[in-house]
């Protein structure tokens, strides 16, 4: 973990099993395990069981929870009481009475036996409306109804709850702790509540505002609700010098490419990194870029052992701009999912109402700690050569 901002941000890339500096499965444990009233969370998938048995000892004590995804339930009575048989300790019997099951150490759950846990400890769990394009990976830690409780948080990126997810795939992870972060993924949730998901859901209201975090600006951008897509390709528009992402899924139907490539024109130094196997789809961007002079690099599985994907949604501008978040480059993903992006530090001095003073060190400390990560992808990497 890195942190900036005097603590407020806290970043996280990794996962250990690929040499990454951080463990993503236990720093979302350790997130959630920090709640003292309230979690709510909207999350793609969850399979892992750490983070599953994390969120069944929260509801165990008291906090109350509330869940999105993208799977479906099974239904099932809520947790009865719990009585330790003789040959039982009571955290045995507690686990026992959470999953139905004397434990069976090497025994891996099944999204289905996970949610049944949940909803047997009265976790209020939901799926979207329409599974396809139900993105999200967030969590909103003592943070309703727009009011703080006290220990605020907003955790979110590209990791899906899942083994895969935290021990397999390049992810990243960023903690916010400002109550001004958590309001516009309150509001994300309150939609998702009221029924209303992708491209037929009802839109925000408020246009996204830029917060300031002890001088770093930062920008909260959700799809389809603001065509966070733009906003990647404005963000572009600022760079001077050079441009280095790492991206899941980058496809030729959407803006960022065309961006990419006349930034190359104008003599700007960019350079990536995609995934292997997204990468050689007929309609990925990676010849188009490769072609134009754009540095594009794909993982090597033989340097980088137990390698799953690339996963991350990561570019950063210059010295000062750092964009994450969920969303992967393609128009799908900006016309119908539900995702969010946000953009983190300026090269511009901003009023105080628009995300200002800038301190251009700390977002600078930001964009190298992730453009570290990305360097090391590289390395680890082999250079694009067309078949």
């Amino acid at each position: 973990m890195a942190q900036f901002a005097g603590g407020k941000i806290e970043c996280f890339v990794g996962p250990h099993d690929l040499g990454g500096p951080d463990n993503l499965e236990a720093a979302i444990v350790d997130f959630i395990h920090g709640a003292q009233k309230t979690l709510d969370i909207a999350v793609q998938e969850l399979e892992s069981e750490p983070i599953a048995q994390a969120l069944l000892d929260a509801a165990f004590r008291g906090v109350s929870i509330r869940m999105f995804t993208e799977q479906d339930y099974l239904q099932a009575d809520r947790l009865p009481p719990v009585t330790p048989a003789d040959d039982q300790t009571e955290e045995d019997a507690r686990l026992e009475a959470m999953w139905q099951e004397r434990r069976r150490p090497q025994t891996k759950k099944t999204n289905r036996d996970i949610l049944a846990a949940l909803l047997r400890c009265g976790v209020d769990v939901k799926a979207d409306l329409n599974p396809k394009i139900f993105h999200q990976k967030f969590i909103l830690r003592d943070y309703r109804n727009n009011r703080s409780q006290g220990n605020a948080g907003l955790l979110t990126g590209s990791t899906n709850f899942t083994p895969t997810g935290v021990h397999k795939n390049l992810n990243h992870l960023i903690i916010f702790h400002d109550f001004r972060v958590c309001r516009p993924y309150q509001n994300e949730f309150n939609e998702l509540r009221d029924g209303t998901f992708g491209s037929v859901r009802a839109r925000h209201e408020d246009e996204p505002k830029t917060v300031n975090i002890e001088g770093v600006p930062v920008r909260v951008v959700f799809a389809p609700d603001h065509a966070p897509e733009l906003e990647v390709v404005k963000q572009m528009l600022k760079c001077t010098g050079r441009l280095d992402f790492a991206i899941f899924t980058f496809s030729g139907s959407s803006s960022i490419d065309d961006a990419m490539v006349m930034l190359r024109k104008a003599g700007l130094t960019i350079r990536g990194a995609l995934d292997s196997r997204q990468g050689k789809q007929w309609w990925a961007a990676t010849e188009w870029l490769h072609n134009e002079g754009i540095e594009v690099f794909v993982p090597d599985s033989n340097t980088m052992p137990g390698l799953g994907k690339l996963h991350h949604k990561l570019m950063v501008i210059d010295d000062l701009i750092t964009v994450a978040g969920s969303m992967n480059y393609t128009a799908p993903a900006n016309d119908y999912n539900d995702e969010n992006i946000f953009v983190l530090g300026s090269p511009h001095d901003l009023p105080e109402n628009k995300g200002g003073p800038v301190d251009r060190g700390r977002c600078r400390e930001i964009a190298e700690y992730f453009r570290e990560e990305i360097d090391r992808i590289i390395a680890h990497s082999n250079r694009y050569a067309p078949a």
